[in-house]
């Protein structure tokens, strides 16, 4: 089986065109993803046919779940596709579809190459039943879970929840994200009882009314170096507290990714998308050779249950 190691900011993933293969992925993912017994990386990302859009993506994690959206995955898979051509290579874009939406993917050229990616990564949604969030807050509006507050291990925390088709937690300190105890912390944000999904967990600093650091805790890899979809988070939770205008960048352990929302509409995401190198993973009996469905890929239904 071919791969392609590839990062954005150094949120790192196994790239797979499994257009002509099937395998079982979640196996594949637990494998693949290893650091020491693997290649190593955050996520394994599948790519589908898509009846709606110009290709399909499937994420699995580290621990085997599967993702409902990657915001540097997204972009990753836009510079996939035109590294190996399955787009025009003059396209100004790429539409990629999710389990959660299709995304539009914008090339930022200089000189005649791509030097960013623009992902439209989709409305945020604030509502209880969305995110999903199991709450008290029931009399409400849309924004109640904006500054909701938690207490973990002693620490008490303002969770401001945001969906972006994925579930996140964004905290907000006034301290250096360095000395937060994510190793600690962010497992039990994740696996809180009132979030029947797991959640995604983001502690996060304003700077100034233009930039913001971070770091992620991600539901099923643990914390990671970037997340495409947590900027977003963080990018909306920000603007409605009033901390930062419509465009931030978000400063995260593994580079800089732009955030922009302008209050009402759908969240944009800019930042790299890299290749790393190319390989072969051997076959290890997880390639279904005798399946009906061998040689061809399905295309992707939206789901949003995992």
């Amino acid at each position: 089986m071919e791969f392609t190691k590839m990062h954005g900011a150094a949120n790192d993933f196994v790239m797979v065109d499994a257009r002509n293969i099937i395998i079982d992925w979640p196996k594949l993912a637990i494998a693949v993803c290893n650091r020491h017994l693997g290649i190593g990386c955050d996520s394994l990302i599948i790519l589908l046919n898509s009846d709606k859009a110009d290709i399909a993506m499937r994420t699995f994690d580290t621990d085997g779940s599967e993702s409902e959206t990657c915001g540097n995955g997204i972009r990753c898979v836009a510079r996939y596709c035109l590294e190996k051509e399955l787009i025009d290579p003059d396209a100004e874009e790429v539409t990629i579809e999710t389990l959660f939406t299709i995304n539009r993917v914008t090339f930022e050229k200089k000189d005649g190459k791509v030097v960013k990616f623009w992902a439209n990564m989709g409305k945020p949604w604030l509502e209880a039943d969305k995110i999903p969030v199991t709450t008290l807050h029931t009399d409400k509006d849309e924004h109640s879970l904006i500054s909701y507050p938690v207490k973990v291990s002693g620490i008490e925390l303002t969770l401001n929840l945001v969906s972006m088709g994925n579930p996140h937690a964004v905290h907000f300190t006034r301290e250096p994200v360095a000395d937060f105890p994510m190793s600690k912390i962010g497992p039990l944000v994740e696996n809180l009882p009132i979030f029947p999904n797991r959640i995604n967990f983001e502690v996060a600093r304003v700077l100034d009314n233009k930039n913001i650091e971070a770091r992620v805790w991600e539901r099923g890899v643990g914390e990671t170096l970037a997340c495409g979809s947590g900027t977003c988070a963080i990018t909306v939770a920000s603007k409605l507290l009033g901390y930062t205008g419509s465009k931030v960048d978000i400063h995260l352990r593994g580079g800089v990714l732009q955030g922009i929302w302008n209050g009402n509409g759908e969240v944009v995401i800019g930042g790299p998308a890299e290749i790393v190198y190319e390989g072969n993973w051997p076959d290890r009996g997880i390639v279904n050779e005798n399946s009906p469905a061998h040689g061809k890929s399905p295309a992707l239904s939206i789901c949003r249950d995992k």
